[in-house]
């Protein structure tokens, strides 16, 4: 099991790893105005992890700082 600490070791960790389907995994991050204030992302729509911020395929940029929870085949594995 990972035992990272930093949101962007995490996701490489699932992305670059054979034995983890980068599917699997969900993001909820901060996103002020949307209900609840937060937005889910999930692996399948991440299509950078780059060194401040996770960019998707819309090429949205979401700052590591914003992110709330890593889940991945529904197992925390980050929250903050």
């Amino acid at each position: 099991m990972i035992k990272l600490s930093s949101v962007r070791d995490i996701l490489n960790e699932l992305k670059w790893r054979d034995e983890y389907d980068f599917e699997k995994v969900v993001i909820f991050y901060l996103h002020r105005g949307a209900p609840g204030d937060f937005k889910e992302l999930k692996g399948s729509e991440i299509a950078k992890i780059g060194r401040s911020f996770i960019t998707t395929k819309e090429d949205t940029m979401i700052p590591y700082h914003r992110v709330l929870k890593i889940i991945y085949d529904d197992k925390t594995l980050f929250e903050r």
